[in-house]
Order: C-alpha cells, then sequence, then structure tokens
C-alpha cells in the first residue's frame, strides 16, 4: 500500500494534466472567445455601410452625349464631368507641348485606348474644391475651351489639364470602365 504522503504530493514528472494546468487553459481559452465575442462587432462596425457600398461605383448612359457636349453626374457625391470630345477638342489637347504644362499628361493618359473621344474626370477644382464651370450648356468654359474655375480662376484645357490659375493639378481622372458603347462604370 502506497503511503499516505505520496497520495498528497504533485505529481512533478511533468506527465499528465494536473487541475491547475486545465483551469489555467480553460480560463485563457473563455478569455479569447470573451475577447473575439467583444473584438468582432467593434471591427464590423468600422466596415462601410450598404449606402456607402451602393456608391462605390455608377453606371452612366453615355449614349445621348453628342460630339462636343459635356454632361455632370454624381459619384460619391461628387459631381463628374463627361464630355465627348470633337476631333478639333482632340487635335487641340495633342498639340500642347506636355512638357511645358504644370501638371504634364497627354490626352491618351487621361482618356481609355480606342475611345480618345471620351473624357471623364472629377468635377472638382483641384485648388480649392469649387466646381468648374464648362459642363453645362451655355457654361463658360475658359481661354482654352476646357473648363473654367470661378472661385479663383483656373482654366483648363480641353483635356481637363491646368493652364493658367493657381490650381496645382490637372482635374482627377477617377476609376472607370466602358461596359458597352454607351455605358460607362465609374469606380
Amino acid at each position: 500500500m502506497a503511503d499516505q504522503a505520496s497520495i498528497n504530493t504533485p505529481d512533478m514528472t511533468g506527465e499528465g494534466v494536473r487541475r491547475r494546468d486545465f483551469i489555467n487553459i480553460a480560463a485563457v481559452s473563455f478569455a479569447g472567445v470573451g475577447g473575439l465575442a467583444v473584438l468582432v462587432p467593434l471591427v464590423s462596425q468600422m466596415a462601410p455601410s450598404a449606402d456607402v457600398l451602393a456608391q462605390s461605383s455608377t453606371e452612366i448612359d453615355i449614349s445621348a452625349i453628342q460630339p462636343g457636349q459635356a454632361i455632370k453626374a454624381v459619384f460619391r457625391k461628387q459631381p463628374v464631368f463627361i464630355r465627348n470630345l470633337t476631333p478639333e477638342e482632340i487635335a487641340s489637347a495633342e498639340k500642347v507641348d506636355v512638357a511645358s504644362l504644370r501638371d504634364p499628361q497627354t490626352l491618351e493618359e487621361r482618356t481609355k485606348a480606342g475611345k480618345t473621344n471620351w473624357l471623364i474626370t472629377m468635377g472638382v477644382c483641384t485648388h480649392l474644391g469649387c466646381v468648374p464651370l464648362g459642363a453645362g450648356e451655355g457654361e463658360v468654359k475658359g481661354e482654352f475651351g476646357g473648363y473654367f474655375c470661378p472661385c479663383h480662376g483656373s482654366h483648363y484645357d480641353t483635356a481637363a489639364r491646368i493652364r493658367k490659375g493657381p490650381a496645382p493639378k490637372n482635374l482627377e481622372v477617377p476609376e472607370y470602365a466602358f461596359i458597352s458603347d454607351t455605358v460607362v462604370k465609374i469606380g
């Protein structure tokens, strides 16, 4: 028969799981599950809401836009200009010495291959965020036939490149793709 002292002493050989080890593992596991239960709702509430996801892209029918005409649309609560350039406007934009521009970009860099007549830009002046004129019927297009910002006098050419005034950069070209010949998806 084993003596009483050996029955009450803990197993020091390291074999098997002792009661204290089990309690430690259970407590850490319980804390981990509790931490995840708190963390998952906190992280998920930072995800964009359904209305924001719905505005992450927009499709616009461009079939009614005649050469030389531009329209204003809305993308992510900001104006977007979609312009169908005439051959004369394309030629005017292509003959500009790109090295002389403040923000050098060619028309080809600002449009899609095979669709150089379609110029799509954000309608926000890069100076202080005003909305330039030139997309609406009868609006002032500035000295270079593109857009004119009435707030501080920035003039953009037919490729929406800054040519005169305080704006530091060209009008931004958003991500877009042609879904068909008559529909463009922005975003």
